[in-house]
């Protein structure tokens, strides 16, 4: 029981690696949590219900503090196959890098060029949205990394 119990636990420390930022790795964390722990309320003396709310909260946990350079598994599960690459990079890490090196020859600073949104990459693009009066939300969208790159172009 103990060895199936931790052996969950590892799955979902690995797979809540999934996304980003925190919150994306607290997502996944926590359906992939719900899903090992209801496995283990099943085998066990707990309840399915029981083992699903426990792997949720540990999986949400562990998503969340998580970061880039503990683990990075990519893209959130959710984003697979969505439609939410862009036509020239192929994937949201591409994205973020094509917004990442537009915003640094604008006189931004996303911090590293390196595909992931992270609080400089953030506080970045919130500037940028401001500088062009564009609502104010800091993500990372297609249409933004559109209109940074013909920007930059310009510049």
């Amino acid at each position: 029981m103990l060895r199936k119990l931790s052996t969950s636990i590892a799955l979902v420390i690995f797979v809540a690696g999934c996304g980003s930022t925190p919150g994306e790795r607290a997502v996944t964390g926590s359906g992939l949590g719900a899903g090992a722990g209801a496995i283990v309320g099943a085998v066990t003396g707990l309840t399915v219900v029981q083992g699903a709310l426990i792997g949720a909260g540990a999986g949400g946990i562990t998503g969340a503090l998580t970061d880039n350079s503990n683990l990075n598994l990519g893209r959130p599960i959710w984003e697979w196959g969505s439609g939410s690459s862009t036509a020239k990079s192929g994937n949201s890490h591409a994205r973020v890098r094509n917004i990442q090196s537009g915003l640094a020859r604008l006189g931004f600073d996303p911090g590293p060029i390196d595909g992931i949104a992270g609080q400089r990459t953030r506080l970045a693009i919130r500037q940028y949205q401001k500088s062009r009066n564009l609502p104010v939300d800091g993500q990372a969208t297609r249409s933004l990394e559109q209109q940074i790159v013909a920007d930059a172009n310009r510049a």
